[in-house]
């Protein structure tokens, strides 16, 4: 009896992951648009420009991509603001872009942790 085993090679294994991943995501999505989790009326209000930044960002994530993950959840989130809150709550405005900006700091080091330690385990 022959044992045939599959190899995936890293790059086909980490697609497969984002795939899966991103179903994961679309599906979450789905499901609070259809039940109207953030009061933004219509299933159509969900999926905006706006709200493809924060998928995009959510996907770039997953692919351990935290910079641009921010960036994009970041500039989505900015303009759901007025959407999700009736009135933009000032300090929201005033520390919105800083604590962006600390943000991306954390994930150039946590990049850079993440890189050092897949180096070792080499």
């Amino acid at each position: 009896m022959t044992h045939t085993h599959h190899h995936f090679s890293e790059k086909e294994h980490n697609t497969r992951l984002s795939i899966g991943l991103f179903f994961i995501v679309l599906g979450l999505a789905l499901l609070v648009a259809t039940n109207d989790l953030l009061d933004l009326g219509s299933i159509s209000e969900y999926f905006t420009w706006k709200t493809a930044l924060v998928f995009i960002g959510l996907l770039l994530l997953i692919n351990r991509n935290f910079t641009g993950g921010i960036i994009m959840i970041a500039a989505g989130g900015w303009f759901l603001l007025d959407e999700i809150f009736v009135i933009v709550p000032d300090y929201i405005e005033t520390i919105y872009w800083p604590a962006v900006i600390i943000l991306i700091g954390l994930s150039f080091i946590v990049a850079s942790l993440t890189k050092r330690k897949q180096k070792e385990i080499k």
